[in-house]
């Protein structure tokens, strides 16, 4: 498990070179399958028939060269100093034969300055699908993990049904909201987390419903929270951990009209709006969060168009009144 083939290519992605992986052994599922009782199991029956018809093979893409981030830097001012560590180790494997590898990143900040909009960014960037994992309505580790098929309704967990369901073997896997885990103690919604954000431990790792070792060792780990405190040291001490800050003023511009320009071209009605927004407008806008702004925009753009008018102005953003939503933005 884990051997890779020669480099193929991956026509439509942004980092087209890629091996073949093989993220479990056939010969250990068709053991599985030939266990299972007659007329039990239908579940575990019909997931070991489905890994023996997908095959163990799976894409790992591989750098042919460093990707244009340069967009990316634009849309995300505030996440520079993590881009510039995704750039570095895309660098170390761009002319080698050595396989994409991110040391997994813990994105630490207040509500909406872009962290889930950051993961997913960096999944499309790197081109290998990606896995969300929402750990605020996680209530069991076996949602990472699997459940033991002896359990009714059990299943397999995220990271098994990501790697066997999907085309690649170094998925973007996203934690989202990693403080919030809850559940009880015997069962540690982060309790897998100790094994799959380890390199050599991650290679077998066994979910508890299918039981059969998947290598999960290339998975590329993004975890996003509010507050380090209530995540357990061994788990921070395994992530190269960032501080996300609100954007500055002048950051939260610019984002807030690329925004106005990307909903403007996404819809067939934007072409009746002025091509730019007013400066006015802007400067409104760039005291919400990120996560804030499309919704804004989106009620301004109704409200030009209920007050026929060609332009968005200031009186039609939401809580125009004087109520307005404010997280603070950096001087």
């Amino acid at each position: 498990m884990g051997a890779s083939t020669d480099l193929v290519t991956i026509k439509g992605s942004g980092i087209p070179i890629a091996r073949m992986r093989s993220v479990y052994r056939i010969d250990d599922v068709g053991r599985k399958l030939d266990k299972l009782p007659q007329q039990e199991h239908e579940n575990l029956r019909s997931t070991y028939q489905r890994m023996l018809e997908k095959g163990p093979e799976r894409f790992q893409v591989k750098p042919s060269g460093l990707p244009a981030m340069d967009q990316l830097y634009d849309d995300l001012p505030n996440f520079v100093e993590v881009l510039d560590d995704v750039k570095r180790q895309l660098a170390l494997c761009e002319d080698s034969r050595d396989a994409l590898e991110i040391t997994p990143l813990l994105l630490l900040g207040p509500p909406g300055v872009g962290k889930t909009h950051f993961a997913r960014a960096v999944s499309q960037l790197l081109g290998t699908g990606m896995g969300f994992i929402s750990m605020s309505s996680m209530t069991a580790g076996w949602v990472l993990s699997g459940a033991s098929s002896q359990w009714k309704g059990a299943r397999a967990g995220k990271v098994f049904e990501t790697l066997v369901e999907g085309q690649y073997a170094n998925p973007v896997m996203v934690v989202d909201e990693i403080d919030k885990a809850g559940g009880e103690h015997a069962y540690d919604p982060m309790g897998a987390l100790y094994s799959l954000l380890e390199h050599d431990t991650a290679a077998c790792f066994i979910d508890e419903f299918a039981e059969v070792a998947i290598d999960a060792s290339q998975v590329i780990w993004v975890a996003t929270a509010n507050d380090a405190r209530s995540i357990p040291d061994p788990i921070l001490n395994r992530m190269n951990v960032y501080e996300i800050n609100a954007p500055d003023r002048e950051a939260a511009r610019r984002i807030a009209a690329k925004l106005y320009c990307n909903i403007r071209s996404d819809h067939d009605w934007g072409s009746r709006f002025e091509p730019e927004p007013s400066a006015d407008v802007l400067e409104r806008l760039s005291e919400l969060a990120p996560r804030e702004m499309r919704r804004a925009w989106m009620t301004a753009f109704g409200n030009a168009k209920l007050a026929h008018r060609d332009c968005v102005c200031a009186a039609d953003l939401p809580d125009a009144a004087g109520k307005k939503t404010n997280i603070g933005f950096v001087q």
